[in-house]
């Protein structure tokens, strides 16, 4: 049996918000139109939003994509009834998914986890798009680490859904205790591994952090890369 590490991918071990400024800065000037920070922090507080209503399931992923550009075309002045929005959203991925930026570490934490965890293996779990997802990763070299690579778009249920997290273990083919989930996301990646019922690492928590660890039924957290080794280790030495 193997130490099965479950990564979320975007703000766990991906800088996603460099990417998406990118991407937002794309979009906007190649329809002429010009990018400033607070159009970009406006999409981003979107984005978020909406996102949060897609793991509620409260929307479709065809719906975010397609109203988050509109909001933004909106505040731009444009006629998003004469706009087609989903090239653009299409455009947004594609440019995103060739410029992934990593967060600083993250491949010496990989690189640690590989040489200290001879028995690990690193595993992708997320609710990205797959070609944003697996190009982001492949531009950056994280691939080389990896074992496996599971999308919500592919698998077709989303964090938190306990059925996202059946269907990783059954592909993984190993029990449950032999995996650890790590994320950023409360609602996504904590609330999914407590779904689930597996072990958890919050990554960079933020906010009223007691209170979290008590209703998420979070394991471990660590603020850093170098905590989050760690944890790592301990986990994978009581296990």
């Amino acid at each position: 049996m193997h130490h099965n590490l479950l990564f979320d991918l975007d703000q766990t071990l991906l800088d996603f918000h460099a990417s998406e400024r990118l991407g937002v800065r794309f979009v906007l000037e190649q329809n002429g139109l010009e990018f400033t920070e607070e159009l970009y922090q406006s999409f981003k507080q979107i984005n978020k939003s909406l996102w949060l209503e897609f793991e509620k399931g409260s929307i479709t992923k065809p719906e975010l994509f397609v109203t988050r550009f509109r909001c933004l075309f909106d505040q731009c002045g444009c006629d998003t009834e004469k706009t087609d929005l989903e090239r653009i959203n299409s455009d947004f991925i594609d440019y995103m998914s060739q410029h992934g930026v990593l967060l600083d570490g993250a491949l010496e934490l990989l690189e640690n986890i590989r040489r200290s965890v001879p028995d690990a293996r690193v595993y992708i779990i997320t609710n990205g798009v797959t070609r944003n997802a697996c190009g982001r990763i492949a531009s950056t070299g994280l691939n080389e680490y990896l074992c496996g690579v599971f999308v919500s778009e592919k698998l077709g249920t989303a964090k938190p859904a306990r059925e996202f997290f059946d269907a990783v273990i059954k592909s993984v083919g190993e029990p449950a205790e032999s995996c650890l989930v790590i994320g950023d996301s409360l609602t996504s990646d904590m609330l999914g591994a407590k779904n689930a019922g597996l072990s958890s690492c919050w990554f960079m928590p933020q906010g009223d952090i007691g209170t979290a660890v008590k209703e998420y039924d979070i394991n471990y957290t660590a603020s850093s890369f170098d905590e989050l080794f760690g944890v790592i280790k301990t986990w994978a030495d009581n296990n």
